[in-house]
């Protein structure tokens, strides 16, 4: 029997903070040089919210202007957060009824990373999560009983790199992406 993923198992590790006196236009600059669609806004080491690409755009909609807007202004709260060790499936299941993106992942009440929308995705198309199984038996158009090969051999329990498109065995979760071994090095 295969163990439950956990959080911890996909949750993106590295995040970026900000203060809630920040500006939106710093936190963006921050975003952009980062490469982040999201920063945990923390009051000290506490994660009081999150501030999206999402919330920066309604801004924008409503004509604000974000230098002279602080990140208080604008980030979702309060921060909705689970501890590392709960199932993927949870975290899941939080995302979907919260309508939300990205969790904030804790262990012990300390901020450890943040799970996306798109980790989850990447653990639902990891080759270990993939069934090997064969495909049923089939009848044809006069009853007889058809095998079926379960598909070709040759490319099985393989997945493509989300960043060059290699097919490959070997692919591993960065910042959320399945990469294979080549694009790990950049």
């Amino acid at each position: 029997m295969e163990a439950e993923v956990t959080i911890r198992d996909m949750m993106t590790r590295e995040y970026v903070g900000v203060s809630e006196s920040d500006s939106v236009l710093g936190a963006v600059q921050l975003m952009q040089s980062e490469g982040v669609g999201s920063v945990v806004v923390l009051r000290g080491r506490e994660p009081v919210g999150i501030m999206t690409e999402s919330d920066v755009l309604d801004l924008i909609a409503d004509e604000r202007d974000p230098a002279e807007t602080t990140v208080a202004d604008v980030m979702t709260s309060p921060v909705v957060s689970m501890r590392a060790d709960r199932s993927l499936a949870d975290a899941a299941g939080m995302m979907a009824q919260q309508g939300i993106r990205r969790i904030v992942v804790t262990r012990d009440d300390e901020l450890v990373g943040v799970l996306t929308e798109r980790d989850v995705i990447s653990a639902s198309a990891s080759p270990s999560s993939i069934s090997s199984a064969r495909e049923p038996d089939m009848d044809d158009e006069l009853g007889r009983t058809m095998k079926t090969n379960g598909g070709d051999a040759e490319y099985t329990g393989q997945s493509i790199c989300e960043v060059c498109g290699k097919l490959t065995r070997e692919l591993t979760n960065v910042n959320g992406q399945l990469v294979c071994t080549d694009c790990r090095e950049f």
